[in-house]
Protein backbone atom coordinates (compact mmCIF):
# COMPACT_ATOMS: atom_id res chain seq x y z
CA UNK A 1 0.00 0.00 0.00
CA UNK A 2 1.11 3.50 -0.84
CA UNK A 3 0.78 6.31 1.94
CA UNK A 4 -1.70 8.15 -0.60
CA UNK A 5 -4.22 9.86 1.95
CA UNK A 6 -3.92 12.76 3.50
CA UNK A 7 -5.57 14.46 6.21
CA UNK A 8 -5.34 18.16 6.56
CA UNK A 9 -6.71 19.57 9.74
CA UNK A 10 -6.42 23.21 10.40
CA UNK A 11 -4.88 24.43 13.95
CA UNK A 12 -7.33 26.04 16.46
CA UNK A 13 -9.64 27.25 13.48
CA UNK A 14 -12.13 29.44 14.50
CA UNK A 15 -10.00 30.82 16.94
CA UNK A 16 -7.25 31.43 14.19
CA UNK A 17 -9.25 33.05 12.14
CA UNK A 18 -10.49 35.52 14.61
CA UNK A 19 -7.24 36.07 15.53
CA UNK A 20 -6.32 37.33 12.02
CA UNK A 21 -9.17 39.54 12.62
CA UNK A 22 -7.92 41.18 15.98
CA UNK A 23 -4.33 40.98 15.97
CA UNK A 24 -4.43 42.89 19.00
CA UNK A 25 -4.81 39.97 20.86
CA UNK A 26 -2.23 37.50 19.71
CA UNK A 27 -0.62 36.00 22.62
CA UNK A 28 -3.36 35.98 24.56
CA UNK A 29 -5.91 33.46 26.17
CA UNK A 30 -8.94 33.39 23.39
CA UNK A 31 -11.43 31.51 23.04
CA UNK A 32 -14.49 31.37 20.37
CA UNK A 33 -17.74 30.41 21.55
CA UNK A 34 -20.93 31.53 24.31
CA UNK A 35 -20.02 33.15 27.21
CA UNK A 36 -22.98 33.22 28.58
CA UNK A 37 -23.41 30.54 31.58
CA UNK A 38 -25.17 28.44 28.92
CA UNK A 39 -22.75 28.57 26.44
CA UNK A 40 -19.76 26.30 25.62
CA UNK A 41 -16.38 26.64 24.07
CA UNK A 42 -16.30 25.99 20.40
CA UNK A 43 -12.50 27.00 20.02
CA UNK A 44 -9.46 27.83 22.01
CA UNK A 45 -6.39 29.43 21.13
CA UNK A 46 -3.09 27.76 22.50
CA UNK A 47 -2.55 29.95 24.77
CA UNK A 48 -5.90 29.11 26.26
CA UNK A 49 -5.09 25.41 26.16
CA UNK A 50 -2.73 25.91 28.42
CA UNK A 51 -5.04 26.57 31.45
CA UNK A 52 -7.02 23.05 30.08
CA UNK A 53 -9.47 24.71 27.92
CA UNK A 54 -10.83 23.00 25.32
CA UNK A 55 -13.65 23.05 22.69
CA UNK A 56 -17.03 21.71 24.37
CA UNK A 57 -16.30 22.54 27.83
CA UNK A 58 -18.63 24.79 29.61
CA UNK A 59 -17.89 28.72 29.35
CA UNK A 60 -18.49 29.00 33.07
CA UNK A 61 -15.67 25.97 33.41
CA UNK A 62 -13.36 27.83 31.53
CA UNK A 63 -13.84 30.92 32.72
CA UNK A 64 -12.81 29.76 36.14
CA UNK A 65 -10.10 28.41 35.00
CA UNK A 66 -8.64 31.28 33.22
CA UNK A 67 -10.32 35.20 34.41
CA UNK A 68 -7.97 37.06 31.47
CA UNK A 69 -9.83 34.60 29.23
CA UNK A 70 -11.45 36.55 26.38
CA UNK A 71 -14.57 35.40 24.67
CA UNK A 72 -15.20 36.18 20.42
CA UNK A 73 -18.97 35.27 20.05
CA UNK A 74 -17.91 33.88 16.45
CA UNK A 75 -18.94 34.65 13.25
CA UNK A 76 -19.89 31.32 11.32
CA UNK A 77 -20.80 32.91 7.60
CA UNK A 78 -17.23 34.30 7.73
CA UNK A 79 -15.44 31.17 8.96
CA UNK A 80 -17.34 29.12 5.88
CA UNK A 81 -16.19 31.69 3.85
CA UNK A 82 -12.76 30.90 5.07
CA UNK A 83 -13.04 27.18 4.34
CA UNK A 84 -14.22 27.66 1.17
CA UNK A 85 -11.15 29.54 0.13
CA UNK A 86 -9.38 26.69 1.94
CA UNK A 87 -10.98 23.77 0.22
CA UNK A 88 -10.46 25.46 -3.21
CA UNK A 89 -6.60 25.58 -2.32
CA UNK A 90 -6.94 21.42 -1.63
CA UNK A 91 -8.68 21.37 -5.08
CA UNK A 92 -5.37 22.37 -6.64
CA UNK A 93 -3.88 19.82 -5.67
CA UNK A 94 -6.01 16.76 -6.29
CA UNK A 95 -9.95 16.60 -7.31
CA UNK A 96 -10.33 14.19 -4.55
CA UNK A 97 -11.12 16.39 -1.31
CA UNK A 98 -13.89 15.05 0.88
CA UNK A 99 -14.58 18.01 3.51
CA UNK A 100 -15.53 16.74 6.72
CA UNK A 101 -16.10 20.32 8.65
CA UNK A 102 -15.72 23.56 7.83
CA UNK A 103 -11.87 22.73 9.21
CA UNK A 104 -10.85 19.59 7.88
CA UNK A 105 -10.76 17.04 4.98
CA UNK A 106 -9.21 13.91 3.29
CA UNK A 107 -7.54 13.99 0.10
CA UNK A 108 -6.91 10.85 -2.08
CA UNK A 109 -3.32 12.17 -4.13
CA UNK A 110 -3.07 8.53 -5.78
CA UNK A 111 -3.25 9.93 -8.86
CA UNK A 112 -1.43 12.75 -8.72
CA UNK A 113 1.88 12.65 -7.92
CA UNK A 114 3.99 12.77 -11.18
CA UNK A 115 2.35 16.13 -11.16
CA UNK A 116 2.61 17.47 -7.96
CA UNK A 117 6.09 14.57 -6.53
CA UNK A 118 5.98 12.51 -3.54
CA UNK A 119 3.17 12.42 -1.04
CA UNK A 120 4.78 14.18 1.98
CA UNK A 121 5.87 16.65 -0.75
CA UNK A 122 2.79 17.45 -1.43
CA UNK A 123 1.68 18.03 2.27
CA UNK A 124 4.57 20.54 2.69
CA UNK A 125 2.90 22.34 -0.62
CA UNK A 126 -0.16 22.47 0.98
CA UNK A 127 0.92 23.34 4.63
CA UNK A 128 2.51 26.11 3.02
CA UNK A 129 0.02 28.00 0.48
CA UNK A 130 -2.64 27.36 2.90
CA UNK A 131 -0.32 29.75 5.49
CA UNK A 132 0.73 31.54 2.37
CA UNK A 133 -2.57 32.80 1.32
CA UNK A 134 -4.57 32.73 4.12
CA UNK A 135 -1.94 33.36 7.46
CA UNK A 136 -3.47 29.99 8.83
CA UNK A 137 -1.51 26.79 9.71
CA UNK A 138 -2.80 23.22 9.37
CA UNK A 139 -1.05 20.18 10.29
CA UNK A 140 -1.63 17.21 7.86
CA UNK A 141 -1.51 13.81 7.99
CA UNK A 142 0.02 11.19 5.49
CA UNK A 143 -0.96 7.60 5.33
CA UNK A 144 -2.64 4.56 3.76
CA UNK A 145 -6.01 5.12 4.93
CA UNK A 146 -8.42 7.36 6.18
CA UNK A 147 -7.78 6.30 9.89
CA UNK A 148 -4.28 6.11 9.74
CA UNK A 149 -4.10 9.21 8.40
CA UNK A 150 -5.87 10.87 10.71
CA UNK A 151 -4.34 9.51 13.37
CA UNK A 152 -1.42 11.18 11.60
CA UNK A 153 -2.49 14.35 11.16
CA UNK A 154 -3.14 14.35 15.31
CA UNK A 155 0.61 13.60 15.78
CA UNK A 156 1.55 16.56 13.48
CA UNK A 157 -0.13 19.00 15.84
CA UNK A 158 1.40 21.91 17.53
CA UNK A 159 1.67 20.57 21.06
CA UNK A 160 0.62 22.96 24.18
CA UNK A 161 3.32 24.87 25.62
CA UNK A 162 2.58 27.22 28.73
CA UNK A 163 2.67 30.17 26.81
CA UNK A 164 1.50 29.48 23.59
CA UNK A 165 1.96 26.67 20.69
CA UNK A 166 4.81 24.78 19.92
CA UNK A 167 5.10 24.08 16.51
CA UNK A 168 6.92 21.12 14.48
CA UNK A 169 6.93 20.74 10.63
CA UNK A 170 2.90 20.22 11.20
CA UNK A 171 3.58 17.10 8.86
CA UNK A 172 3.50 13.48 9.69
CA UNK A 173 4.22 10.31 7.47
CA UNK A 174 3.11 7.13 8.36
CA UNK A 175 4.24 4.40 6.07
CA UNK A 176 2.81 0.69 5.65
CA UNK A 177 5.85 -0.66 7.23
CA UNK A 178 5.56 0.95 10.72
CA UNK A 179 1.64 0.85 11.41
CA UNK A 180 1.77 -1.47 14.21
CA UNK A 181 4.93 0.59 15.75
CA UNK A 182 3.28 3.39 15.51
CA UNK A 183 -0.42 2.08 16.57
CA UNK A 184 0.81 -0.47 19.23
CA UNK A 185 0.91 2.26 22.49
CA UNK A 186 -1.53 4.68 21.50
CA UNK A 187 -4.67 4.28 24.25
CA UNK A 188 -8.06 2.05 22.99
CA UNK A 189 -9.47 5.59 23.15
CA UNK A 190 -7.41 6.75 19.97
CA UNK A 191 -9.56 4.33 18.03
CA UNK A 192 -12.59 5.52 15.90
CA UNK A 193 -15.93 4.44 17.90
CA UNK A 194 -14.49 3.64 21.10
CA UNK A 195 -16.46 6.09 23.35
CA UNK A 196 -16.69 6.30 27.00
CA UNK A 197 -19.11 3.03 27.43
CA UNK A 198 -17.19 1.04 24.69
CA UNK A 199 -13.87 2.28 26.89
CA UNK A 200 -15.20 0.81 29.77
CA UNK A 201 -15.82 -2.58 28.30
CA UNK A 202 -12.70 -2.96 27.01
CA UNK A 203 -10.73 -1.52 30.51
CA UNK A 204 -13.19 -4.83 31.87
CA UNK A 205 -11.49 -7.37 29.55
CA UNK A 206 -8.02 -5.97 30.28
CA UNK A 207 -7.51 -4.25 27.13
CA UNK A 208 -5.88 -0.35 27.51
CA UNK A 209 -3.70 -0.03 24.70
CA UNK A 210 -4.31 -0.31 20.76
CA UNK A 211 -1.23 -3.01 21.03
CA UNK A 212 -3.30 -5.35 23.29
CA UNK A 213 -6.63 -4.88 21.26
CA UNK A 214 -4.95 -5.81 18.33
CA UNK A 215 -4.39 -9.23 20.44
CA UNK A 216 -7.81 -10.14 20.73
CA UNK A 217 -9.58 -12.28 18.64
CA UNK A 218 -12.55 -11.25 16.54
CA UNK A 219 -14.84 -13.31 17.23
CA UNK A 220 -14.20 -12.68 21.21
CA UNK A 221 -14.88 -8.73 20.30
CA UNK A 222 -17.77 -9.57 18.15
CA UNK A 223 -18.82 -11.69 21.32
CA UNK A 224 -18.17 -8.49 23.72
CA UNK A 225 -19.39 -5.69 21.56
CA UNK A 226 -21.44 -6.90 19.39
CA UNK A 227 -21.08 -7.83 15.39
CA UNK A 228 -20.73 -4.52 13.98
CA UNK A 229 -18.75 -3.06 16.37
CA UNK A 230 -16.74 -5.77 17.23
CA UNK A 231 -15.62 -6.31 13.94
CA UNK A 232 -14.81 -2.34 13.35
CA UNK A 233 -12.44 -2.36 16.24
CA UNK A 234 -10.58 -5.75 15.26
CA UNK A 235 -9.76 -3.93 11.70
CA UNK A 236 -9.23 -0.58 12.67
CA UNK A 237 -6.61 -2.20 15.52
CA UNK A 238 -4.81 -3.25 12.64
CA UNK A 239 -5.11 -0.60 10.86
CA UNK A 240 -7.48 -1.33 8.54
CA UNK A 241 -9.75 0.92 6.69
CA UNK A 242 -11.09 0.21 3.06
CA UNK A 243 -13.45 3.66 3.12
CA UNK A 244 -12.29 5.59 -0.22
CA UNK A 245 -12.28 9.23 0.04
CA UNK A 246 -15.79 10.82 -1.32
CA UNK A 247 -16.29 13.94 -3.10
CA UNK A 248 -19.85 14.70 -3.26
CA UNK A 249 -21.76 14.49 0.00
CA UNK A 250 -25.08 15.86 0.18
CA UNK A 251 -26.52 17.05 3.29
CA UNK A 252 -29.08 14.73 4.98
CA UNK A 253 -30.57 17.10 6.98
CA UNK A 254 -30.85 20.93 7.39
CA UNK A 255 -31.63 22.56 10.50
CA UNK A 256 -31.24 24.92 13.28
CA UNK A 257 -31.36 25.00 17.16
CA UNK A 258 -31.36 27.30 19.91
CA UNK A 259 -30.47 27.53 23.39
CA UNK A 260 -31.73 30.35 25.56
CA UNK A 261 -30.19 32.61 27.98
CA UNK A 262 -33.41 31.66 30.44
CA UNK A 263 -35.63 28.87 30.44
CA UNK A 264 -39.07 29.63 28.05
CA UNK A 265 -42.26 28.95 29.70
CA UNK A 266 -44.77 31.26 27.86
CA UNK A 267 -46.31 29.75 24.78
CA UNK A 268 -46.10 33.07 23.14
CA UNK A 269 -42.71 33.48 23.33
CA UNK A 270 -41.35 29.94 22.59
CA UNK A 271 -44.05 30.20 19.23
CA UNK A 272 -41.90 33.19 18.37
CA UNK A 273 -38.65 31.36 18.36
CA UNK A 274 -40.31 28.41 16.65
CA UNK A 275 -41.23 31.01 13.85
CA UNK A 276 -38.08 32.40 13.24
CA UNK A 277 -36.27 28.49 13.40
CA UNK A 278 -39.15 27.85 10.77
CA UNK A 279 -38.38 30.73 8.36
CA UNK A 280 -34.84 30.36 8.53
CA UNK A 281 -34.66 26.41 7.71
CA UNK A 282 -37.64 26.37 4.84
CA UNK A 283 -35.61 29.55 3.54
CA UNK A 284 -32.48 27.40 3.15
CA UNK A 285 -34.29 24.30 1.96
CA UNK A 286 -35.66 26.37 -0.92
CA UNK A 287 -31.77 27.95 -1.47
CA UNK A 288 -30.54 24.36 -1.71
CA UNK A 289 -33.15 23.70 -4.29
CA UNK A 290 -34.90 20.56 -2.45
CA UNK A 291 -38.09 19.49 -0.59
CA UNK A 292 -38.92 18.39 2.52
CA UNK A 293 -40.71 14.94 3.56
CA UNK A 294 -40.27 15.54 7.50
CA UNK A 295 -40.34 17.92 9.35
CA UNK A 296 -38.89 17.56 13.56
CA UNK A 297 -38.99 19.35 16.45
CA UNK A 298 -36.38 19.03 19.16
CA UNK A 299 -37.02 20.63 22.87
CA UNK A 300 -34.48 20.50 25.59
CA UNK A 301 -35.96 21.18 29.05
CA UNK A 302 -34.03 23.14 32.10
CA UNK A 303 -32.87 20.01 33.97
CA UNK A 304 -31.70 18.37 30.25
CA UNK A 305 -34.16 15.76 30.06
CA UNK A 306 -34.52 15.85 25.63
CA UNK A 307 -37.06 14.77 23.20
CA UNK A 308 -38.30 15.39 19.81
CA UNK A 309 -41.51 15.10 17.58
CA UNK A 310 -41.57 13.86 14.07
CA UNK A 311 -44.48 14.63 11.45
CA UNK A 312 -44.29 13.06 7.66
CA UNK A 313 -46.03 15.50 5.14
CA UNK A 314 -48.07 13.60 2.43
CA UNK A 315 -46.09 15.40 -0.06
CA UNK A 316 -43.21 17.01 -0.03
CA UNK A 317 -42.76 20.72 0.64
CA UNK A 318 -40.04 23.73 0.96
CA UNK A 319 -42.95 26.09 1.86
CA UNK A 320 -42.15 28.19 5.71
CA UNK A 321 -46.24 28.16 6.24
CA UNK A 322 -46.63 24.61 5.52
CA UNK A 323 -43.87 23.38 7.65
CA UNK A 324 -45.02 25.84 10.46
CA UNK A 325 -48.07 24.83 10.85
CA UNK A 326 -46.97 21.16 11.92
CA UNK A 327 -44.12 21.99 13.82
CA UNK A 328 -46.78 24.29 15.80
CA UNK A 329 -49.24 21.13 15.72
CA UNK A 330 -46.03 19.30 17.41
CA UNK A 331 -45.16 22.14 19.74
CA UNK A 332 -48.89 22.26 20.67
CA UNK A 333 -48.09 18.32 22.56
CA UNK A 334 -45.36 19.86 24.84
CA UNK A 335 -45.78 20.66 28.37
CA UNK A 336 -44.00 23.84 28.08
CA UNK A 337 -44.36 24.14 31.99
CA UNK A 338 -40.41 22.64 33.04
CA UNK A 339 -38.98 25.85 30.66
CA UNK A 340 -37.45 25.22 27.61
CA UNK A 341 -33.58 25.47 27.72
CA UNK A 342 -33.43 25.01 24.30
CA UNK A 343 -35.51 24.65 20.99
CA UNK A 344 -34.75 23.10 17.42
CA UNK A 345 -36.28 22.54 14.13
CA UNK A 346 -34.92 20.33 10.83
CA UNK A 347 -36.18 18.80 7.71
CA UNK A 348 -35.47 16.14 6.16
CA UNK A 349 -35.92 13.02 3.50
CA UNK A 350 -35.04 15.40 1.17
CA UNK A 351 -37.23 15.86 -2.72
CA UNK A 352 -35.05 17.17 -5.47
CA UNK A 353 -37.89 17.16 -7.53
CA UNK A 354 -40.21 21.01 -7.87
CA UNK A 355 -42.96 19.62 -9.98
CA UNK A 356 -46.52 20.75 -9.50
CA UNK A 357 -49.47 19.47 -9.91
CA UNK A 358 -51.89 22.01 -11.48
CA UNK A 359 -55.14 22.91 -11.23
CA UNK A 360 -57.42 25.03 -12.68
CA UNK A 361 -59.40 26.84 -9.51
CA UNK A 362 -57.77 29.17 -6.99
CA UNK A 363 -54.68 27.58 -5.65
CA UNK A 364 -53.94 28.80 -1.86
CA UNK A 365 -50.64 26.46 -2.24
CA UNK A 366 -50.07 28.37 -5.14
CA UNK A 367 -50.76 31.56 -2.88
CA UNK A 368 -48.29 31.09 -0.30
CA UNK A 369 -45.78 29.72 -2.82
CA UNK A 370 -46.09 32.92 -4.75
CA UNK A 371 -45.47 35.33 -1.53
CA UNK A 372 -42.53 33.21 -0.23
CA UNK A 373 -40.79 33.34 -3.89
CA UNK A 374 -41.18 37.25 -3.68
CA UNK A 375 -40.01 36.89 -0.20
CA UNK A 376 -36.77 34.95 -1.62
CA UNK A 377 -36.01 37.18 -4.27
CA UNK A 378 -35.95 40.11 -1.44
CA UNK A 379 -33.68 38.56 0.26
CA UNK A 380 -31.31 37.60 -2.31
CA UNK A 381 -31.06 41.39 -3.39
CA UNK A 382 -31.21 43.07 0.04
CA UNK A 383 -30.51 40.81 2.36
CA UNK A 384 -31.55 38.19 4.80
CA UNK A 385 -32.96 40.45 7.53
CA UNK A 386 -34.75 42.75 5.13
CA UNK A 387 -37.53 41.36 5.01
CA UNK A 388 -39.66 38.11 7.30
CA UNK A 389 -42.27 37.17 9.45
CA UNK A 390 -43.96 40.07 11.59
CA UNK A 391 -43.73 38.00 15.33
CA UNK A 392 -39.40 38.30 14.34
CA UNK A 393 -39.79 42.15 13.89
CA UNK A 394 -37.94 43.39 17.32
CA UNK A 395 -36.82 46.44 18.37
CA UNK A 396 -33.42 46.00 16.74
CA UNK A 397 -34.57 45.07 13.63
CA UNK A 398 -35.73 41.74 11.76
CA UNK A 399 -34.21 38.99 13.80
CA UNK A 400 -33.56 36.28 11.58
CA UNK A 401 -32.18 33.20 12.51
CA UNK A 402 -28.64 33.22 10.47
CA UNK A 403 -26.81 29.80 9.82
CA UNK A 404 -24.42 28.76 13.03
CA UNK A 405 -25.77 32.27 15.36
CA UNK A 406 -25.72 31.29 18.48
CA UNK A 407 -24.55 28.25 18.13
CA UNK A 408 -22.73 27.72 20.76
CA UNK A 409 -25.07 29.19 23.28
CA UNK A 410 -25.85 32.56 24.15
CA UNK A 411 -23.29 35.57 25.03
CA UNK A 412 -23.75 36.89 28.56
CA UNK A 413 -25.50 40.56 27.05
CA UNK A 414 -28.05 38.15 25.08
CA UNK A 415 -31.34 38.57 25.52
CA UNK A 416 -32.36 35.54 24.43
Amino acid sequence: MTASILHVDMDAFFASVELLRHPELVGKPVVVGGSGNRGVVAAASYEARSYGIYSAMPSRRAKRLCRDLVFISGDYEFYVKASERIMNILKRFTPLVEPLSLDEAFLDIGGVRRVHGEPKSIAYKIRDAIYEEEGLRCSVGVSVNKFLAKLSSENAKPKVGQRGPVYGESVFLLDENEIEIFLDPLPVDAIWGVGPKTHKKLNALGIETVGELSRVSEGSLVSSLGKAAGQQLWRLARGIDNRNVVVEQEAKSIGHEETFSKDLTNREDVERELVRLVDSVSWRLRKSEKKCRTVSLKVRYSDFTTFSRSYTFPDPTSLSSTVLVEAKKLLGEVDLRPGVRLLGISVTNFDKSFGEQLKFSENPHSNRKNSEDAVDLIRDRFGVASIGPASILGSSGMRVKRKGEQQWGPDENSSN
